[in-house]
């Protein structure tokens, strides 16, 4: 193992934020990991994946350890399932390539998301209509304390809307090693969403396969947000909102337009994009940093913007979709402080 001293996170952090750790350490295999938890005893830590959805509003006073476990693996099938492991520390959107490559159908809905597979069921990734909670199978994951490796199905992963047990009440309490997802052998592509049913109907494509909305997903995604490596940013800021019904037509007997999906309980869910470029957010710069043209869900930094200064601006919108709306928006993106 390792130890790095006064490391920049500036390239592990897709906000792009200068930020320094005290102590760093990049996990290669498990000794690497139980050493670095060994070594962390008396010192604050910080475990980061992918770093697409963090915000660093200072230098880490303590050790960071970054998880970079790798592998792949077939693990078999039976009647109905392809089974396949992948270590925390893959990219998320190459697995996704390894499992279209295959044939294995379930997560082209998810092409392009950032971040690694670690991060995938600990917030529940979804998009246009799909979630990891839908393919997930188990997972291993360590201890913090007792360097213990337990496994977690999904009953004991307690998956929600963008969140999983690791963000609840095992928060900071285990590292996600490696993760086994399933995959149905009679898939159906999902092309619910409007958006990968409009891309479609213009690329000519009447029966599509998973590389089909793969494509589509991810031209859809391109054309409405920037790419980490020229812009900074974390992907979505906010959670879309889940309100009452109550709620939901107080809102649409003054925004008749209001974006909205109804949920099986009685709820709604407000897009949080909507309510933010109603609001008159969108495209919003100020100085280094601002809200994205192309998707209001997007805060951007521009070069040199601090993370307290995207912090703030985040705030300032929380506040001002409470007082235009009577709506709390919540942030998706884990702040680090």
């Amino acid at each position: 193992m390792e130890i790095q001293q006064h490391k920049s996170l500036l390239s592990y952090n897709s906000f792009g934020i200068q930020a320094t750790a005290e102590y760093f350490v990049d996990v290669k295999n498990i000794s690497d990991l139980t050493e670095g938890l060994t070594f962390s005893r008396d010192k604050k830590l910080l475990i980061l994946g992918g770093g697409s959805n963090l915000l660093l509003l200072n230098n880490w006073k303590g050790l960071v350890l970054h998880v970079g476990l790798k592998g792949i693996e077939m693990l078999g099938e039976d009647n109905d399932y392809y089974y396949v492991k992948a270590w925390a520390g893959e990219n998320w959107h190459e697995f996704v390539l390894y499992c279209l490559a295959r044939r294995l159908g379930g997560i082209e809905n998810l092409s392009l998301i950032p971040g690694s597979v670690g991060a995938s069921p600990m917030q529940n990734i979804g998009a246009y209509g799909v979630e990891i909670k839908d393919v997930f199978y188990e997972l291993e994951a360590m201890n913090i304390e007792t360097l213990e490796v337990k496994k977690f199905t999904p009953h004991d992963c307690e998956f929600a809307y963008r969140s999983s047990v690791f963000k609840t009440h095992f928060k900071d309490q285990y590292i996600i090693l490696n993760v086994t997802y399933r995959f149905r052998k009679d898939h159906q592509v999902n092309t619910s969403y409007g958006a990968i049913e409009t891309h479609l109907k213009e690329q000519g494509i009447t029966d599509p396969d998973i590389n089909d909305v793969s494509n589509a997903v991810i031209a859809i995604r391109s054309s409405k947000l920037p790419d980490p490596k020229k812009i900074g940013n974390a992907g979505s800021f906010f959670k879309n909102p889940v309100v009452t019904a109550e709620q939901f037509e107080t809102v649409k007997e003054k925004y008749p337009d209001v974006s909205a999906y109804p949920q099986a309980n009685g709820t709604v869910k407000i897009a949080a994009g909507w309510l933010i470029e109603k609001a008159g957010w969108k495209g919003k710069r100020i100085g280094e940093y601002g809200v994205h043209a192309n998707q209001a869900l997007v805060l951007v930094n521009y070069g040199n913007a601090k993370g307290q200064d995207i912090y703030n601006l985040s705030e300032d919108i929380l506040q001002d979709i409470k007082a235009k709306f009577g709506i709390d928006l919540e942030r998706e993106v884990n702040i680090i402080r």
